[in-house]
């Protein structure tokens, strides 16, 4: 199984719709809690998900159970202290059962995490794709 990640941070339209075709992405599965800020410009829930149907026939989803929460987000900013977010990101999502939420046959069609950071080195899309490798064991990751 392969899954893709992807953030919007520092591209333009054209580059972020560019990856997904390339990759033959038919599915994003996005993980932001906050999906509706004028911050997130062409990836505002309702004109993302009609972008991405029009522009690459692809079916739009919002997990936020996958999402860390915005105590957490507001806490690692001030801190920046990345241990720590990471370990109480990966205490939320076992909180959530998120094992027993996802179908592993969801992802039998090419799909992609959706956050904003431009990089996943500290991103809350990497570690959600490390323990799902860790716990499926049969995944290869692609951040684009």
């Amino acid at each position: 199984m392969k899954i893709y990640t992807l953030g919007f941070t520092k591209k333009s339209a054209r580059e972020f719709f560019d990856a997904l075709k390339r990759n033959n992405i038919k599915q994003i599965v996005d993980v932001r809690l906050n999906n509706i800020s004028q911050l997130a410009g062409f990836t505002k829930k309702h004109d993302l998900q009609y972008l991405l149907r029009e522009l690459c026939g692809v079916d739009y989803y919002h997990f936020e159970f996958l999402a860390p929460t915005k105590e957490m987000r507001d806490k690692y900013v001030k801190s920046k202290n990345w241990d720590i977010y990471a370990r109480e990101y990966i205490e939320l999502i076992e909180s959530r059962n998120v094992l027993d939420r996802l179908d592993k046959s969801f992802f039998d069609r090419e799909t992609c995490f959706l956050c904003s950071e431009a990089s996943p080195d500290h991103c809350h899309r990497m570690l959600l794709t490390q323990y799902l490798e860790e716990h499926w064991g049969d995944i290869e990751v692609s951040h684009l």
